[in-house]
């Protein structure tokens, strides 16, 4: 089986991996380096980095839509391309040049959260479990046709850093158990249930922006959706303040006081009132300053109680 590959981040990686362990991989398709850190260097994206690793060929075209990147993926000759977080949505002249198309490893249960941050917002929705679903390409986002779906639990304190990774090792299983009968006609894809469907559209910063007015179980999920990008924040006496990690706090009573409220900065915890409930603030970073637990925060009296976040 001769493949194409299509990804860019981490999450990418181990499906590359898999994929080169089963077939030829004849081409590997990545965003180009980017600059990063405070030196602003360009950095090699993590797929590139193993593709070469691998002794693979890459290319990293700043435009897609040409009918020279057309041509080069009809070249390749490939049975299949497939496809996992690249980041660009594929022209049809591209999801047509394979000889079985495109087939794209979506980290979600189609038709739920179709989008380019299915991760974040399934967290963030409260979800208890989600998956990979692999399907065939067409035009529309994330709308094709699903082959299988494999499915994975979200623990209720899991991060959406670390529910990649999971979700990164499962493509990986899909890759090695599916793909190739997938590519051979073994597996029929069904139709998604279009009316069923839900979105997660691309984050922005001021997703990020914790809303004091729900209740503690939501804002929870949101602050672990949000890590590490574009991060969970609220601000405190008008500078930034990045809430990095918290629980749903079962013991105090915020005794009616205002969402937003810290009704209690002991020691060693922390304590915020919310539109239902409360939560604890674990860690959390003052702008301009370097990240701390509770206890330091309440140290250098940057939370106190009677403070009024998000105001």
């Amino acid at each position: 089986m001769r493949a194409l590959f299509f990804g860019t981040p981490a999450i990418a990686v181990p499906s590359l991996e898999a994929l080169a362990s089963i077939a030829d991989v004849v081409g590997v398709v990545c965003q180009p380096d980017r600059p990063a850190g405070r030196g602003l260097e360009l950095k090699a994206p993590p797929v590139k980095v193993k593709a070469s690793e691998l002794g693979l060929p890459v290319v990293q075209p700043e435009k897609i839509r040409t009918p020279e990147f057309a041509a080069w993926v009809k070249d390749a000759a490939a049975d299949v391309a497939l496809v996992i977080a690249y980041g660009r949505i594929l022209p049809k002249a591209v999801l047509d040049a394979p000889r079985r198309g495109c087939m794209n490893l979506h980290a979600s249960i189609l038709p739920r959260y179709r989008g380019a941050a299915p991760i974040t917002w399934a967290i963030a929705g409260g979800e208890a479990e989600t998956g990979i679903s692999l399907m065939q390409m067409d035009e529309g986002m994330d709308t094709g046709p699903i082959f299988t779906i494999h499915r994975t639990p979200i623990g209720p304190a899991t991060t959406a850093d670390e529910l990649a990774i999971e979700l990164g090792a499962l493509a990986a299983r899909v890759v090695r158990e599916d793909l190739r009968r997938a590519v051979g006609g073994e597996l029929e894809a069904t139709p998604q249930d279009h009316a069923a469907a839900t979105h997660a559209p691309l984050l922005k910063k001021e997703d990020g922006r914790v809303r004091w007015d729900r209740s503690a179980r939501q804002i929870h999920d949101h602050i672990r959706g949000m890590t590490s990008w574009p991060g969970a924040f609220t601000t405190l006496e008008g500078k930034t303040l990045k809430v990095l990690a918290a629980r749903v706090e079962s013991e105090t009573d915020s005794g009616g006081a205002p969402p937003g409220t810290v009704v209690m900065a002991g020691r060693s915890v922390v304590i915020v009132a919310c539109g239902e409930g409360a939560i604890q603030i674990l860690r959390a970073q003052a702008e301009g300053r370097k990240p701390l637990a509770a206890a330091d925060l309440v140290a250098g009296r940057t939370l106190q109680t009677g403070m009024v976040l998000g105001r």
